[in-house]
This record gives C-alpha cells, sequence and structure tokens, in this order.
C-alpha cells in the first residue's frame, strides 16, 4: 500500500482527492465523528484509516503540502502503526482464544488494540462476522473510556459484515457519539450496510487506481518481478494496490493453467483425458479448498476476459499475455455472450457445490462437460 522510500501521507498511493478533503477537514478542527471509507479489496482501506488516526493523534505533527502529515516514528504513530499487519494481529487472537477454556472461548469477541485509544473491530471467525460482543466493547470504549494518550480515540470496522443485532447496536453509537471519538466502518459495498447507517455517517470512496500506476508502484516495491509479470499483475488487481502487491503470481498462473484446460476441454477439444488428470487433484480438506478457489477466481478472469473480446474490446483484458489464444478461442470457437454467462453460471454452480461439500473433482469435471460445445 505504500512507498517505502516516503513518509506519511506521501507513503499512500492515488485518490489524491479524497485524502486531500480528509487531511483538510484534520487542519479545520472538524474530523467527523463517524465516516465510511468505500472501495475495493485492496483499496488501501485500511491503510488510510491508521493514517488517520496517526495524523490526528501524532506527538510530532508535521505539514506536507500545507496539511497536516504525521511523523510516523513517535510513540503514538508507532503504537497505532503496530496494527498495520492485520492478518497477523487476528491470528494472534485467536491463537490466544483458543487457549482458553471452553466456557471462556465462547465469550471471547476477536478484538485488535495496540494502542490504548485506538480499536480495531475485525470480522469475528469463523463465521466472519462482526457480532454484537465486539460491538457491545466499542459502546463501552466510546462512552466509558476516554483517550489517556491521544487526543482522539478512534474505532475502525475493518468490514461491513455484520450481524443484524450487532448493527442495530452501533446504530445506536451512531445517533448519539461522544466528542472526542471517530469510527470508521470500511466496506468494499457501502450497501451491505443499513440505509440508517450510511445516513449517519460521512462515506469516501476510494477508486481504482490505473494500471500503468500500479506497475509503477510494482517496479519500487516488486523489483524481482519482470515487466511482463508487473503488467500481468497489475492487471489482475483490477486498480487496488493491495491485491497488486500481494499476488502471487506463481499460484495464480498455476491455477490459471488448470482453468485454461476447463476451457479448452469445454470449447474444442474431445478428449477428457487432459481434464481429468488437471481436476483429479482438486479434493478434499483446507489446502483443497483454497486451491479451487484459486481455480475458480482464474477461470472467472478468463470468463470475463473472453467476454471482453466477444464484445471487441480485447485491449481491457486482464490476461494480457494469453490475449493470442483468448481471441482465438473466442473465433474459433464462435462464441456467443449467452454461452459467456452460461459459464459464469456454471461457475458459480461450482462455489455453491463447495458450500455444500460436494466433491470439487466432479463438480469441475461436470462443469468442463456441461460447457462443452456440439
Amino acid at each position: 500500500m505504500l512507498y517505502p522510500q516516503f513518509v506519511g501521507f506521501q507513503a499512500f498511493l492515488g485518490n489524491a482527492a479524497t485524502v486531500t478533503h480528509l487531511r483538510e477537514s484534520v487542519r479545520a478542527e472538524r474530523f467527523p465523528h463517524s465516516m465510511i471509507l468505500a472501495g475495493p479489496r485492496g483499496a488501501g482501506k485500511y491503510t488510510l484509516a491508521l493514517m488517520l488516526a496517526k495524523v490526528v493523534n501524532c506527538l510530532n505533527p508535521t505539514e506536507t503540502g500545507g496539511l497536516p502529515d504525521f511523523c510516523d516514528v513517535c510513540a503514538n504513530c508507532a503504537r497505532i502503526g503496530g496494527s498495520a499487519n492485520l492478518e497477523a494481529r487476528v491470528a494472534e487472537a485467536v491463537a490466544a482464544r483458543d487457549e482458553l477454556r471452553e466456557t471462556d472461548k465462547r465469550e471471547t469477541r476477536i478484538l485488535i488494540q495496540t494502542h490504548p485509544d485506538v480499536l480495531i473491530v475485525p470480522p469475528d471467525p469463523p463465521q466472519l462476522l462482526i457480532k454484537l460482543g465486539q460491538v457491545r466493547q466499542a459502546i463501552h470504549v466510546a462512552y466509558y473510556r476516554p483517550p489517556v494518550e491521544a487526543r482522539r480515540s478512534f474505532t475502525i470496522f475493518t468490514s461491513s459484515a455484520f450481524m443484524k443485532e450487532a448493527a442495530n447496536s452501533l446504530l445506536k453509537l451512531l445517533e448519539e457519539p461522544p466528542d472526542h471519538t471517530t469510527l470508521i466502518l470500511l466496506t468494499e459495498n457501502p450497501q451491505e450496510l443499513l440505509p440508517t447507517i450510511r445516513s449517519r455517517a460521512v462515506v469516501h470512496r476510494l477508486g481504482a487506481l490505473p494500471a500503468a500506476d500500479l506497475e509503477a508502484m510494482l517496479a519500487h516495491r516488486r523489483p524481482e518481478l519482470k515487466p511482463q509479470e508487473r503488467a500481468l499483475a497489475a492487471r489482475l488487481a483490477e486498480g487496488a494496490v493491495g491485491r497488486a502487491l500481494s499476488i502471487d503470481l506463481g499460484v495464480y498462473l498455476a491455477s490459471r493453467q488448470d482453468a485454461l484446460v476447463i476451457l479448452r476441454t469445454a470449447l474444442r477439444e474431445p478428449d477428457y483425458t487432459q481434464l481429468f488428470h488437471a481436476t483429479e487433484s482438486y479434493r478434499g480438506g483446507a489446502d483443497g479448498q483454497e486451491k479451487t478457489i484459486n481455480l475458480l477466481r482464474a477461470l472467472g478472469s478468463l470468463i470475463e476476459d473472453l467476454l471482453l473480446v466477444v464484445a471487441g474490446t480485447p485491449q481491457l483484458a486482464r490476461n494480457l499475455d494469453l490475449a493470442a489464444e483468448l481471441e482465438r478461442l473466442a473465433r474459433d470457437s464462435a462464441l456467443s455472450v449467452e454461452w459467456i454467462d452460461g459459464a459464469a453460471r456454471a461457475l458459480v454452480q461450482v462455489e455453491q457445490g463447495m458450500r455444500r461439500n460436494l466433491l470439487r473433482s466432479l463438480s469441475l469435471d461436470a462443469m468442463a462437460v456441461s460447457l462443452g460445445r456440439n
């Protein structure tokens, strides 16, 4: 999400207008009590939320471009930054909860707090929902724990997937927020939140970045990637910095190879030997589930690219290195939008079958056969 050679907001890539507007509100001392940061997965919502907590509470504040900035080295900045690796902090919290007695484990919710005045509320495993106990803790902190080491306390909800009771309880806090507290809700889709929640929070959107900007960023952050690999990663990221930085191209390319086998079998190859050999490894267990999810994502990207080819806009395809083969598949098979729509529906059916614990390899085989063209 960040350029390592820069400090403060200079390290945040893209969405300059949104970031500037938020920094101006800090300068004017009119920082909102509640806000929604909306944008695609990997767009930098969580990184920006932590930056806002830092700039409001920095002990050695600076300015860049005439706007407030943070030093990133003072005690407050460092402790808030301790929550930056959210996945690792959540894993630690889950491991600590697993060590508790069963009765205590059921009552313990996952919360992250590396600074006493900044509370991070992630979805609670295994359901991955924001639960009532987490919202109750946020309410308790907001009303009964004024900031002790910061100018302003922050509570950051990292997902909009709330249980119904939790969402209703959060609404009470949004209606009468304490003066010293800011709530930030992160979401990929604001429509997932209750209309009454959206109406009580200022919405700021983070948009997708151009692929060229992501390629330039990857040249700095992932110099091990070749130019062709950077171009592919930038397209696959769909404008999201976090995705571009974290994508494992080796895993993706392996999954895409199997996805191509399924497409080729469905479109032009009557011999299913290669298909059965490819799908044989998609068995049960957690590893098999993750492998299947990667395959379905790769297959989805290829199907979307085929739609772009059929629509006459192949330059927008993500899998640039397969441009010639995708155009050949579409041309030789005389693909229609109806076939592509059917393929997308079949993909959804496989995903639903996974949730019902259907045998993955057979589901993939059945999908390829059902898509076969006469």
